[in-house]
């Protein structure tokens, strides 16, 4: 597994981006059973760069807080079969991994985000990789039942790794 992170933001996070992107990224491929080694790219930008980003590649021109570019057509959510025989489109040809895709978060997002929902950063951060993972795995949220499975998949990876929503403070 291999991922790379790239932070355009003069953003500090009180926790490890890295650290926090590999679990996640581990515990959603365990989940989805991705039989390949994967490669992912996050980008970390502010709300002017992903509101470009959403305006260049969605014509939505407004900041958002998380951008899933996946790079697999799945004929059903984590249904990795197949791809092996587009080995030259899917996969890395000097690593040999899966090509995942892109995510690029807002920084400034995450941190707003965190703060209207009452929780820490990292379980803002962490909640919009699981998010975007699981688009990157096929999954979607267009129509209610497709919300309601993602909504439960993010969850789980999230208490599966122990980051959960902090009981509100009296």
């Amino acid at each position: 597994m291999t991922f790379y992170v790239e932070n355009e933001t003069d953003t500090e996070f009180p926790f490890s981006v890295e650290e926090v992107v590999g679990k996640v990224m581990e515990a959603a491929l365990a989940a989805e059973g991705c039989p390949y080694e994967a490669q992912v790219n996050v980008l970390l930008t502010d709300d002017a760069g992903i509101r470009e980003y959403n305006r260049v590649h969605r014509g939505i021109d407004a900041p958002t807080d998380v951008l899933s570019f996946p790079n697999l057509d799945f004929e059903a959510p984590s249904r990795f079969e197949g791809f092996k025989e587009h080995t030259a489109d899917y996969f890395d040809p000097e690593s040999g991994e899966l090509l995942l895709g892109d995510i690029v978060i807002s920084a400034e997002r995450a941190r707003a985000q965190a703060e209207e929902y009452g929780h820490s950063l990292l379980r803002e951060f962490a909640f919009l990789t699981a998010h975007s993972m699981l688009h990157l795995c096929g999954y979607d949220h267009m129509e209610e039942g497709e919300a309601a499975v993602m909504e439960e998949k993010q969850e789980a990876l999230l208490r599966g790794l122990g980051i959960v929503r902090e009981p509100e403070k009296a």
